[in-house]
């Protein structure tokens, strides 16, 4: 593997001297960066992207799970998973404003540990979003179905899809306004639950007792034991995916390394503190046992509080959550499979752009593989659909280990070669970071151990291996 090598049309090689210039307006980029990608999004959006992307249905429904399994002590689940999360996010930030890259990570990867590395990183983050397009649009459909409970869940799926996929198609800055609304949404109701849940723990709220007793009235704090503790940090890992988007979507920033910058150093503090003060909210005011709990701990606790309506206002908010990562999905395939074209790791016809600068048949590529993957939910949902879900389970924690070695060699490459790019830099380097990358191997590990999350383990390394068998493939048909 190449070590230190500039990778082709990515980026700068570690030893140049000068930065591209920044373009002073909206347009086309023309640098290694933007290849031709307009500047639609602007630093608002930047911030909402980076915010909403980490806080989708698994936060308002999936956490529930967590809590039923640990107890209250699925708080310092979610701290340790969410700081772990934190120091995957600052490497990333380091690499992405040193080095602006199209396609971000996997041109690190691709510099840093090879054209192999590169390759799979590219093409298992690609599968991951376009799964992840057809799960949510699954799930909205689910939830309008609630509404309008005649009609077949496969058709109003896929109206999900096409209507985000139109809005995708419009420009990069309709993806950014569509995510900026619905982000705010997401942090609004968040920041109103919090305020609700302070004022029924304080016993401000009518009817409530107040107090922390539910911490330990039902087995103590940690119930289940630390071992439950340490296993529920493997699935709280996956909530906080999504945070990288950021940076991905910096090629089509006005100020790429700027507001990638601003836009990790905030997200550090709120994300953690919504995730983690929001579960503190659930388990102090809903006791653990609660069966409530696993299916809504939000709307339980609405309940709890006797808010009107409380079932309708949370299918709502998991509505736009579940909106919101639909858009993001087909947004990040597309670009993703638009980066893999740059150094020939995917088909050149996914290349072109339309004349607002969106890489439409790349995003028509994931939106394809979506519609096949709803299908296969309305046609086989226990076989195929149920196998499609296994076999990304794992796959973002194989990117975010990758993303970690890579930043431990490129800082030494920056630091020898041209330290005056390294403006944000990673904390506690190398320690700091070689913890992080020992703690992601430790939670892969347990992954692979652990009987819930066994078989996603298993069918994701799967599907690197299929991954890696196509890069060998293509090498050899390339050397022909």
């Amino acid at each position: 593997m190449s070590t230190g090598s500039p990778a082709s049309g990515t980026g700068t090689a570690p030893g140049a001297s000068a930065r591209p210039p920044e373009p002073t307006g909206p347009g086309p980029r023309t640098d290694a960066a933007g290849a031709g990608l307009r500047q639609g999004l602007k630093r608002r959006h930047m911030q909402l992207i980076a915010l909403g992307g980490v806080i989708g249905a698994g936060l308002f429904v999936g956490s529930g799970v967590v809590v039923r399994s640990t107890g209250p002590a699925a708080v310092v689940s979610f701290l340790v998973a969410g700081g772990l999360t934190v120091l995957i996010m600052r490497m990333l930030a380091e690499m992405t404003v040193a080095r602006p890259a199209l396609g971000s990570f996997y041109a690190h990867v691709r510099e840093t540990l090879g054209h192999r590395a590169g390759f799979a990183v590219g093409w298992l983050y690609w599968y991951f979003f376009v799964i992840v397009v057809a799960v949510e649009a699954v799930a909205g459909g689910r939830i309008i179905r609630l509404w309008l409970p005649g009609a077949p869940l496969w058709a109003v799926s896929l109206v999900l899809m096409a209507l985000l996929t139109a809005t995708n198609m419009v420009s990069a800055r309709s993806y950014g306004e569509f995510e900026y609304w619905f982000s705010s949404i997401k942090v609004v109701a968040i920041v109103v639950f919090l305020f609700l849940g302070a004022l029924a723990v304080c016993g401000l709220w009518p009817g409530s007792t107040g107090g922390l007793a539910l911490l330990t009235a039902h087995g103590g704090f940690a119930p289940e034991g630390v071992g439950a503790v340490l296993a529920a940090v493997v699935p709280c890992v996956g909530f906080f995916t999504g945070a990288e988007i950021v940076t991905i979507a910096a090629a089509e920033s006005v100020e790429p390394e700027r507001a990638v910058a601003d836009a990790i150093r905030s997200i550090v503090l709120r994300v953690v503190a919504f995730y983690v003060l929001s579960i503190f909210v659930v388990v102090a005011v809903v006791p653990w046992t609660s069966r409530a709990i696993e299916v809504s701990p939000y709307a339980a606790v609405l309940d709890r509080l006797a808010v009107p309506a409380a079932g309708t206002v949370m299918n709502a908010i998991v509505l736009v959550a579940v909106l919101s990562c639909l858009n993001s999905a087909l947004y990040t395939s597309s670009r993703m499979l638009f980066a893999l074209t740059r150094n020939g790791d995917a088909p050149r016809g996914f290349t072109k752009l339309s004349a607002s600068g969106v890489p439409r048949r790349a995003l028509l590529a994931g939106t394809s593989v979506g519609y096949l993957s709803v299908i296969a939910a309305w046609i086989s949902p226990d076989v195929v659909f149920t196998f499609l879900i296994n076999s990304y389970g794992a796959i973002a924690l194989f990117v975010y280990l990758a993303i970690a070695l890579a930043q431990l060699r490129m800082r030494r490459a920056l630091e020898r070669d041209d330290p005056a790019r390294l403006t944000l830099r990673m904390w506690g380097f190398p320690w700091l970071s070689r913890l992080t990358v020992a703690l992601m191997a430790l939670v892969i590990g347990a992954m692979a151990v652990l009987p819930d999350s066994r078989a996603q383990f298993w069918l994701s390394l799967l599907t690197l291996g299929v991954v890696l068998a196509a890069y060998e493939i293509r090498r050899r048909v390339g050397r022909s």
